[in-house]
């Protein structure tokens, strides 16, 4: 991957201003799962039934009234918006204000390449998800969770890995908590100055915070259901987040959740504005 044909391709292809408009609209897409997400959750620390996750999100999108185009728009765009990571990937580069600077030393351009693939590997997925649910298909991402981890768990060292997906997971609800404490995403926004910008960098934060607790969460029912061997202790954001609201004050901690989807929803909104994309 260090290359220079590899770079050069991925270089004018990022620079491509169509994939430029559609990666600025999977940011979009994926602020409107979150507000989705948000409101079921809200719903759910109420005591509603309903299914916390991107899936149960497409679903209350395919059931509105023109939702077949709306899902099939946001698969496109979430497609995309996994593209352009894949290609940030290859490129290794780091983005402050809104400008593309030299590649890291090779140990941090190769983390830099993990997390860049590992965000096109969940916005593609997120696309593929959203096709399907237009394609007619009822995806419930608890169910999947759970057959995941069965056929894990069913292979030799099964529960070893299951665990270390789950400590994956834990690591990168932390980041996301860190990220939006230490306001890292700014490097990567070219955020305006006043209040109105001090506005989207506190959705910022109240978002990835929110986020990572949620993604902790997921990452501890894994390795929960690891240590043992128990498929059903395995779940998605729906499973977390029934277990959180078992807790003490859990209806709050969940309808608190909620909120901060809804404020991570609105700040990728912005962030479809002002995310750094120019290649240079």
């Amino acid at each position: 991957m260090d290359g220079a044909a590899p770079k050069k391709v991925a270089r004018k292809a990022e620079s491509n201003t169509a994939l430029q408009t559609l990666a600025r609209a999977g940011y979009a897409a994926n602020g409107v799962v979150h507000m989705l997400i948000g409101v079921i959750i809200i719903v759910i620390a109420g005591g509603g039934d309903a299914e916390g996750d991107q899936s149960g999100a497409f679903m209350a999108i395919a059931a509105a009234p023109a939702g077949f185009i709306a899902l099939w728009i946001l698969a496109i765009a979430l497609c995309a918006l996994g593209v352009w990571h894949g290609l940030e990937g290859v490129l290794a580069r780091d983005r402050v204000a809104g400008k593309s600077t030299s590649p890291a030393p090779t140990a941090q351009r190769w983390l830099r390449r993990i997390a860049e693939w590992g965000q096109a590997l969940v916005f593609i997925a997120l696309g593929v998800i959203a096709a399907s649910v237009a394609l007619g298909a009822r995806v419930s991402g608890e169910e999947s969770a759970e057959n995941a981890s069965r056929g894990a768990l069913a292979l030799p060292g099964g529960s070893l890995v299951l665990g270390l997906v789950g400590v994956g997971l834990v690591i990168g609800g932390v980041a996301f908590v860190v990220m939006g404490v230490r306001r890292s995403f700014e490097n990567r926004m070219t955020i305006p100055s006043g209040a109105f910008g001090a506005a989207v960098t506190a959705l910022g934060i109240v978002g990835f915070v929110a986020k990572g607790i949620a993604l902790t969460a997921i990452g501890v029912l894994l390795i929960v259901a690891a240590a043992c061997v128990d498929p059903h202790a395995a779940g998605g954001l729906d499973g977390a987040i029934a277990a959180l609201r078992s807790l003490t004050f859990g209806p709050v901690l969940v309808a608190g959740i909620g909120v901060g989807f809804i404020a991570y929803g609105v700040f990728c909104m912005f962030r479809a504005r002002y995310a750094a994309l120019q290649a240079s």
